[in-house]
């Protein structure tokens, strides 16, 4: 789990000028950050949500490793340090870092154990939350139903609170390939790697002894989610860009799909579906009538806004990390 691309020296003075620029920006967001209204733990949102939300603190230490700032690890080590003893006895972690109670998240789990792992090799403290550590390991074991290491989820329970991902979804099966990588556990990261390349089901039937994965026939892509014979084909950016970043997808694969990224959003520009150049998080936009559309969408969740196509920076920032990874 390497990037590779350009380096400095390769790149125009105003080039680094704008990623300096970016960089400081960044850092100063994460400082104003550092330090919430709820006991003193990081807020979510710079200017918004001042909760200390567990899955914007475990994306947000990334971008906090690479800084090398104390203040900014030191207060993600209180994140870490106080959302393990909130942690269930079964092994699930909160949705928020200082509430024990508000649980249901599919991937603030798997999140956890990523920021751990890092967290371990940038400080060196190899035990870090050790049983903490072993308690979510055994709480995602347990989210396999057929027990082949590939995990599960509910409808919602993701980063989208609005959006139907059931089954196997790509994003969180993603994040729990990084954190068996980072710990160690190669022998599982390979069969799960082995069980995402495996085709999704077509028909209306499953041979017994066929395990669907999330490889789509025709595409470079992998699925939003599989479950038995149901799937969807529809595109997630961020479930695939960390696809790409993670190595599951291999180096022709990772070409093939950004390419692929690149022409369909051009397309959905000639169509008037996409303004600008941004790719959106998802497409295409489930809309009113379609198999998938959910009466709520209509308040919450339109077709091209929100989870259902929106342009979310967040995941911008993953898509063009998979950019200079794909070379």
């Amino acid at each position: 789990m390497f990037l590779h691309g350009l380096t400095f020296l390769d790149m125009d003075k105003k080039t680094r000028n704008l990623i300096d620029r970016a960089k400081a920006a960044a850092i100063e967001v994460l400082l104003h950050n550092a330090h919430g209204p709820y006991r003193g733990l990081p807020r979510a949102a710079g200017w918004g949500y001042p909760e200390p939300y567990t899955r914007d603190i475990m994306i947000s230490s990334l971008g906090i490793f690479t800084t090398g700032n104390k203040t900014l690890i030191n207060s993600l080590r209180k994140s870490l340090v106080t959302v393990a003893k909130n942690q269930s006895k079964l092994g699930h972690i909160p949705s928020l870092i200082h509430d024990p109670t508000d649980r249901g998240s599919s991937d603030c789990t798997p999140l956890f154990l990523m920021a751990v792992g890092i967290f371990r090799k940038v400080t060196g403290e190899k035990d870090f939350l050790e049983e903490a550590v072993r308690k979510s390991m055994t709480w995602m074991e347990y989210q396999s139903p057929s027990n082949r290491v590939i995990v599960n989820q509910l409808p919602t329970s993701d980063w989208r609170d609005e959006q139907w991902v059931l089954g196997y979804g790509l994003y969180v099966n993603t994040i729990h390939y990084i954190y068996l990588r980072l710990f160690g556990r190669h022998e599982r990261a390979d069969m799960l790697r082995e069980m995402m390349g495996r085709f999704t089901v077509q028909g209306d039937t499953q041979n017994r002894h066929v395990h669907e994965g999330l490889a789509l026939r025709n595409k470079p892509y992998y699925a939003l989610w599989s479950y038995k014979v149901h799937r969807s084909e529809r595109f997630d950016l961020l479930g695939n860009s960390l696809a790409v970043l993670s190595g599951i997808a291999s180096s022709s694969r990772a070409k093939e799909l950004i390419c692929w990224i690149e022409a369909e959003c051009k397309s959905l520009r000639k169509n008037e579906d996409l303004a600008g150049q941004l790719p959106p998080n998802f497409f295409p936009y489930i809309r009113p009538g379609d198999p998938d559309w959910m009466p709520r969408y209509e308040k919450y969740n339109r077709p091209g806004e929100y989870h259902n196509g929106g342009i979310w920076p967040f995941v911008c920032g993953f898509y063009v990390a998979a950019l200079v990874a794909a070379g």
